[in-house]
């Protein structure tokens, strides 16, 4: 395993988990190839969801009624993003749902002018209380991942909502409250004078132009969801994200199941994520790869996954 820095050689299990198990889910991870990233596995339903801010596009997988998990994906992202993990999840004995958020992709009608009343931008109530009104669709609590910036209101969700929450996993989830972005490396330190809408556009040009050289296929599918995917929301997140809440003391103080999951090479350095699992009391896995696991590592990360709500 990656090994801790001298910051964390008092937590007990800094990585409980992680890519550096040689074994069956490694091994597919490493054949993955290029992923058709519009092909869905067998048994996965498309769907809507009714949330505050409009209506959501859905994929889900398992049967109704057993343990479920949530799977939110962050800014410019869509539920494919997880799609390669549904089926194991699934097989475990899990219902699985996963969704875009508002603004993003076939969630793109959703948006703070449907609200009541309405309101002019995206803002971090609207995304939580979307989250919370899927926790509150069905009785009990559920697993949940949030992945980048849905680890962010994953975590006011849980300030709030702490009785829906079987574990939490904050999935590539920005290290530092504040003004999140001042970590991340080499851009990190100009990161406080770039207004949102450059921000947006910035990131979307790294995106488009394939800086990180992810395969064709994803690229193709990135670029075309894209179309969809409002301008104004991604501006508005990447605001947000200079904002991000702390929430560590809450969550160091909550005894449900914690997980960090991360990408070797992730935006921020792996010494920032490793102080943030610690300081919140959460197990920790690096995975190969960047800042999306769930799509270069799914095998592991679901292997991971089940180990977790095991211990729920």
């Amino acid at each position: 395993m990656v090994s801790a820095d001298s910051n964390e050689q008092n937590n007990p299990e800094p990585e409980g988990f992680g890519s550096a198990l040689v074994d069956e889910a490694a091994r597919r991870d490493a054949a993955l190839g290029d992923v058709d990233w519009t092909a869905l596995p067998d048994g996965a339903v498309r769907g809507t969801f009714e949330a505050p801010s409009g209506t959501l596009a859905t994929l889900s997988m398992g049967t109704p009624g057993n343990p479920r998990v949530l799977l939110i994906p962050g800014a410019t992202g869509s539920k494919e993003d997880f799609v390669l993990m549904l089926p194991e999840l699934a097989a475990a004995g899990y219902y699985v749902l996963t969704c875009d958020i508002a603004g993003q992709y076939e969630s793109a009608a959703a948006g703070p002018e449907n609200l009541a009343p309405p309101r002019g931008h995206y803002d971090y109530e609207l995304f939580t209380n979307d989250l919370i009104a899927m926790l509150d669709a069905e009785d009990g609590p559920a697993h949940v991942v949030g992945y980048s910036f849905a680890a962010i209101f994953a975590q006011l969700a849980f300030s709030r909502r702490p009785e829906k929450f079987r574990s939490l996993t904050l999935l590539s989830c920005p290290p530092e409250p504040g003004q999140s972005f001042r970590g991340v490396q080499r851009v990190g330190r100009i990161s406080g004078w770039i207004r949102p809408r450059i921000g947006a556009a910035l990131m979307i040009l790294g995106i488009r132009v394939n800086v990180v050289r992810v395969p064709p296929n994803r690229i193709r599918f990135v670029n075309y969801r894209f179309r969809f995917t409002r301008r104004s929301s991604v501006r508005d997140i990447i605001g947000l994200m200079q904002h991000a809440p702390d929430l560590r003391d809450e969550l160091a103080a909550a005894s449900l199941p914690k997980f960090v999951a991360v990408g070797e090479h992730d935006l921020w350095p792996l010494a920032l994520h490793r102080r943030f699992a610690q300081s919140i009391g959460a197990r920790i896995a690096v995975y190969r790869g960047g800042h999306s696991p769930s799509e270069t590592s799914p095998h592991q990360m679901s292997r991971d996954l089940i180990a977790l709500y095991g211990s729920a």
